[in-house]
Order: structure tokens, then C-alpha cells, then sequence
């Protein structure tokens, strides 16, 4: 017999369809319910049809608050919960929904631990055309995240800084869902999405947590709307698990970077912490260090946290601070200073302009695939890649450029997919005689107080 309270079932009485069964006809379900289904995926109790309608339901009636919650939480303690607190002083973690060119960890981490902030990451490898920060870390020779936990907040206490790779013993419900997800047309939702986010920055330690929310044709929101929606109820989330966040909303309609590439961005993010490189990417990290040094009380305002940012590249501490973070996890520190030891690819191919005119857009996924097609990337998980391989963008969306100047330079190992790759890099890039505009960087953020338009 089943027992009914107000609001759900009793836990020793649950059962599976019935939760499902409720989410479908758009009730809420209790943090119990929630918990016994997040607990029996776990367990493997649950079998993976029940789970793939339950995830129907929700992305049909969605989730409240409350639940969505209540999710989040219960997939962070389906495994591991990274504890910090033995660590002083704030610590901030950084999260980027994704897009092409970004390589902003590699450049935000350094300034920020530079200031004598604990940043602690666990990051993850790239799948279809966005990239990951695992992927280009280990473009440095040598290079392992694989750091046991103890050796872990060991390297952060002594360097404020460690980046390992997600482990499987972290919010492992959250990897169950996702795999189910990718394979029943469940993806594109928003309390699916932030919860799985969220449970891993939770699960993580972090005291506060900064998102970097991408929007536009290389990000997987496409319009501000969805973007603004996502970033509120991870902010919600945060606020009510009692970690700070805060979410950038940031431009995709153009790959981040010029560098588009597991070594190439490797190689632009020590040009930016080396002081040669200016543009959008350094823009964006700039922006992105303030907030995390404003969030960490270690300045005052976002103008203040910018311009100690810019003194740490300038003076190269931050420089500094990547060499000492990339040698305590076994890289090579010489591949810093000469460009020779990040890895090289066998051809390189320019791709130029067909006629004079103005970059009127550009495709970023379609620039991400093309990177994968070169070999930087994966279409499908476990794939080797090839960490030489990508592009490098020689144009931004409101250039001139004259017929056969370059677009891009293609980079890769294998030559048969020089060609096609060219004429779908010419294609993403559409130029026409009318002057535009370039695309907005920082389109506003979300906090505790609401969203913030630029």
C-alpha cells in the first residue's frame, strides 16, 4: 500500500513510477522523492528507462526552485564532497558554459592566485566543438591532472593554485543523468543544465562561485533570453546552498580568442600572461579576475579588481604564477618561454578572403567543428585528439579585409583534411560591403540583487 502525505509519498513507501508519474502531470516533487531517484540511479536500482522518462517529465513540466535544488544537492552528494576548509582565505572557483577560443582559465587562474587567492578547479575535457581546459593543460609537455586529493589542496596551500581533472567519484549521479540526457533528446534544459553545473562546483569546495554564462551562434544558449534564465537559477541555486555566485553574461557570436586549438591557445594564453597579446580574450580575462577578487574581498569594486589584475600581468606575477602552477604538476616550464616545446603541427594551410568587404558574422560552431575536423577536438568521448591541431582567426567580425588576405591558418597533422576544412572555414566567414559593428563582449550579469544589462 502506498501511504500519501501532503506534498509526496512516504520514503519507506516510494515508488518510481509514482514520482515520475507525478512530475509528468506538473506537480512538485518533494526533496525526498528527488532523493530517492537521485539515490537509486546511484545505486543502479533505478533502471535507466524509468530514469530516461522521469527526465522526460521534467524537461516537459520543468522544476521549481525548490526542486531544482533539491536535484542539484542530491547529485553533489552522490559522491565525494570535496572539503577546503582547511585551506584560508576565500576560496573562488570559475565555470564557462562553453564556447570556442576560450581559454580563460589558463589566464585567470594565474591572476587571481597571483593576488594570494585559492582557486581550486577541477575541470573537464572538451566534446564536440567546445574545448577543455584538461585538453590544453596537458598540451604542456609533461603536464598531468591527475593529482590524488592530498597532493591536491597540499599544491593549492602552497601555490594557491591546482587544476585537476573531474573524477569519477564526483557528483557521479550527475554523469549518469548527463549520459541519459545526450541520448533522449534532454539536453536543452535549463533546471537539467544548472543542476548539473551547480552539483559540481557544490561538490567541489568552492566558497564562491563565478559563471561565465556564453551567448550567441558558439554557445549552446543562442539567445539572451535562455542565457539570462540559466544564469538566474544557478545564482539561486548558489544563493540558497549558501555559496555566493555570480553569472557574466558574455559574447559567443565569435570565437573568443584568436587561437581556436589545445597548443595554439596554449601558446595565446602564455602571450597574454607574457604581455604580448591584447584583445577581447585578455578583455574577457580581465573582467573575469575582477569579480573573482571582488567576490573574495580582496578589492573593492569591479574597477579596482580590474586595474590589480592588469598590475599582476604587468609586472609578471601572474606569468609567474602559471610557471610555478604548471611545474608543481609536473609540466615543463621551459615550454613557457620557448614555443618550440608545445606541440607543432606537420601543415599549415591560409585560408583567405574571396573578394574586399567587411566580416559581416562568423559561425563560431562551425569554427569549432572545423577545429575538430583538423583533429583538435571530439565527436564522441574517450576519442584521442590531436593537441597540435586548430586554427588561428586573422579577422573579427567588423574588419575590412582585401581579397586573399587571410581569414585563418589552419594547423593539423593531416593533410587530406586541409582542403575541406578551408572551404568550410570560408563559408562560416560571412563578409559583405556594408561597415558593422563588433560583436558586444559583456552583455551584463546576474546576482543575488537581479540581472544586470550592459
Amino acid at each position: 500500500m502506498t501511504i500519501w502525505f501532503e506534498g509526496g509519498f512516504s520514503t519507506l513507501t516510494m515508488r518510481i513510477v509514482d514520482i515520475i508519474a507525478r512530475k509528468r502531470d506538473g506537480k512538485d516533487l518533494t526533496p525526498e522523492e528527488i532523493n530517492y531517484m537521485v539515490q537509486g540511479l546511484t545505486a543502479g536500482t533505478v533502471p535507466d528507462y524509468q530514469v530516461s522518462a522521469w527526465l522526460m517529465a521534467v524537461y516537459l513540466k520543468g522544476m521549481t526552485l525548490e526542486e531544482i535544488v533539491a536535484l542539484t544537492m542530491a547529485m553533489a552528494q552522490s559522491g565525494r564532497m570535496v572539503d577546503l576548509s582547511g585551506i584560508p582565505g576565500v576560496k573562488i572557483d570559475k565555470h564557462s558554459t562553453g564556447g570556442v577560443g576560450d581559454t580563460t582559465t589558463l589566464v585567470v587562474a594565474p591572476i587571481v592566485a597571483a593576488a594570494g587567492i585559492p582557486v581550486a578547479k577541477m575541470s573537464g575535457r572538451g566534446l564536440g566543438f567546445t574545448g577543455g581546459t584538461i585538453d590544453k593543460l596537458e598540451a604542456i609537455p609533461g603536464f598531468s591532472p591527475a593529482l590524488e586529493m592530498p597532493s591536491f589542496l597540499r599544491q593549492i596551500r602552497r601555490h594557491h593554485l591546482a587544476v585537476i581533472s573531474q573524477t569519477g567519484d564526483l557528483a557521479p549521479a550527475d554523469g549518469l543523468l548527463y549520459a541519459l540526457r545526450d541520448v533522449t533528446a534532454t539536453v536543452e534544459s535549463i533546471p537539467l543544465i544548472a543542476s548539473s553545473i551547480m552539483s559540481k562546483k557544490i561538490a567541489a569546495g568552492a566558497d564562491k562561485i563565478l559563471l561565465d554564462v556564453k551567448v550567441g551562434n558558439g554557445a549552446f544558449m543562442h539567445d539572451l533570453q535562455d542565457a539570462v534564465l540559466l544564469a538566474q537559477t544557478m545564482v539561486n541555486i548558489g544563493r540558497v546552498s549558501g555559496r555566493e555566485t555570480i553569472a557574466l553574461l558574455t559574447g559567443m557570436d565569435e570565437p573568443l580568442g584568436c587561437a581556436v586549438g589545445n597548443g595554439l591557445e596554449v601558446q595565446e594564453a602564455i602571450d597574454i600572461l607574457s604581455g604580448k597579446v591584447q584583445g577581447r580574450l585578455r578583455d574577457l580575462c580581465l573582467m573575469l579576475a575582477a569579480y573573482m577578487l571582488v567576490m573574495a574581498k580582496a578589492e573593492n569594486t569591479i574597477s579596482e579588481g580590474r586595474e590589480k589584475a592588469i598590475r599582476l600581468l604587468d609586472d609578471g606575477s601572474a606569468l609567474r604564477k602559471f610557471v610555478d602552477f604548471i611545474t608543481a604538476q609536473g609540466g615543463n616550464p621551459e615550454a613557457v618561454v620557448n614555443p618550440a616545446l608545445l606541440p607543432a603541427a606537420q601543415f599549415q594551410r591560409e585560408v583567405v578572403a574571396a573578394r574586399d568587404g567587411y566580416i559581416q558574422s562568423i559561425n563560431t560552431a562551425e569554427i569549432g567543428y572545423s577545429a575538430v575536423v583538423l583533429g583538435a577536438g571530439r565527436e564522441f568521448k574517450g576519442q584521442q585528439i590531436d593537441l597540435a591541431a586548430g586554427l588561428v582567426m586573422k579577422c573579427r567580425v567588423g574588419d575590412y579585409v582585401a581579397r586573399n588576405q587571410p581569414l585563418a591558418v589552419l594547423h593539423s597533422n593531416r593533410h587530406d583534411v586541409l582542403e575541406p576544412t578551408s572551404e568550410k572555414v570560408v563559408e562560416a566567414i560571412a563578409i559583405g560591403d556594408r561597415p558593422v559593428s563588433p560583436t558586444q563582449l559583456i552583455l551584463g550579469f546576474v546576482d543575488d540583487a537581479g540581472l544586470h544589462l550592459n
